[in-house]
């Protein structure tokens, strides 16, 4: 006989940088496993040392980093922590990324212009990642930037579930906050049996985050509409869109978006808008000032635990969603 044989069994390890460490142990809880532990820390001229604390050798690795705020410094420690297992002769290196950074720049929208979420994808996949779990990628064409397998994950069944349990589904109307959601919010409409109308709307190419509304499409007069979105950054488009609905005589507003990215004057818009309810998810933290009443929170953590266990027992992770 030539080799060696051997029965050992598969190992799953799991992951966290210092972005979002409640979402990890979160995740770590619902999987019945503890996060690894993990020595790491910024030199004074600001660079980034990880360490792990127990052998990776041989397993299947799921590293956990949500591209929060300041969002350069927790990209490239993720980086740094993917090479580190990679030269611990992990057997795999799944990135788990709540929140996928630059996932805005995803084209060319005018000449000399970078496509910085091909970038990223690029920058994991040479720093050594196997493969890539991210929650509700700005569009879908992100996971054609990596050279490797891509599980997109949704947040909308955690989200449409908890609006349908909520308000009378008679009086519903799915709104789309400009032409780029239509498609998610047609997936919202087949699951809570609900119409669909769109808020047009035009931005300023010159001036970031400057956006004009201009006019709704559909019915929403006296109806309870829900705003379906990905990410809320600064809160002018979304609070914008809202308005636009109130003039046109909707009874009520709902916001949801999976990312709260929340930055800015964010904080003050949420609190003045007429919006009765704004729902996220954790894929990113809350900032502390935005813990108001009106802000509900819902954990993706289950969702990402059953899509790391599907990953790591070699099962579906569309099964998870087929009821979409």
């Amino acid at each position: 006989m030539t080799g060696i044989k051997t029965t050992g069994e598969k190992k799953l390890m799991f992951f966290s940088g210092r972005a979002h460490p409640e979402l990890a142990e979160e995740i770590a809880q619902e999987l019945g496993v503890g996060v690894v532990p993990t020595k790491a820390f910024d030199f004074a001229n600001g660079e980034i040392y990880v360490r792990y604390q127990e052998s990776a050798r041989g397993a299947d690795c799921f590293l956990i980093q949500s591209h929060t705020a300041p969002i350069n410094q927790w990209i490239m420690e993720q980086l740094i922590m993917i090479d580190a297992l990679k030269r611990a002769s992990a057997r795999s290196i799944t990135v788990i990324v709540p929140f996928y950074g630059y996932a805005r720049q995803d084209k060319k929208h005018r000449g000399r212009e970078p496509i910085s979420a091909r970038l990223i994808a690029d920058l994991m996949k040479t720093a050594g990642a196997h493969r890539i779990l991210a929650v509700d990628l700005h569009t879908d064409q992100i996971q054609g930037f990596f050279d490797g397998p891509v599980d997109h994950l949704f947040a909308l069944p955690l989200l449409a579930d908890y609006v349908g349990s909520k308000v009378d589904r008679d009086k519903l109307t799915v709104v789309s906050p400009d032409a780029g959601r239509v498609r998610v919010a047609d997936r919202w409409c087949d699951r809570l049996g609900a119409p669909l109308a769109i808020v047009h709307k035009r931005r300023d190419k010159d001036v970031a985050n400057q956006v004009t509304v201009h006019e709704v499409v559909g019915d929403v007069e006296g109806r309870i509409c829900v705003l379906v979105d990905d990410m809320i950054d600064t809160g002018g488009t979304i609070c914008a869109a809202a308005d636009a609905l109130f003039a046109h005589g909707a009874e009520d507003v709902i916001v949801t978006a999976t990312h709260g990215v929340l930055s800015g004057p964010a904080a003050d818009r949420l609190k003045n808008s007429k919006v009765s309810e704004f729902v996220f998810t954790n894929t990113l933290p809350t900032p502390g000032e935005l813990e108001l009443d009106k802000i509900k929170v819902l954990s993706i953590a289950p969702t990402i635990a059953s899509a790391v266990r599907e990953v790591f027992e070699d099962g579906s992770v569309t099964s998870l969603f087929d009821e979409q």
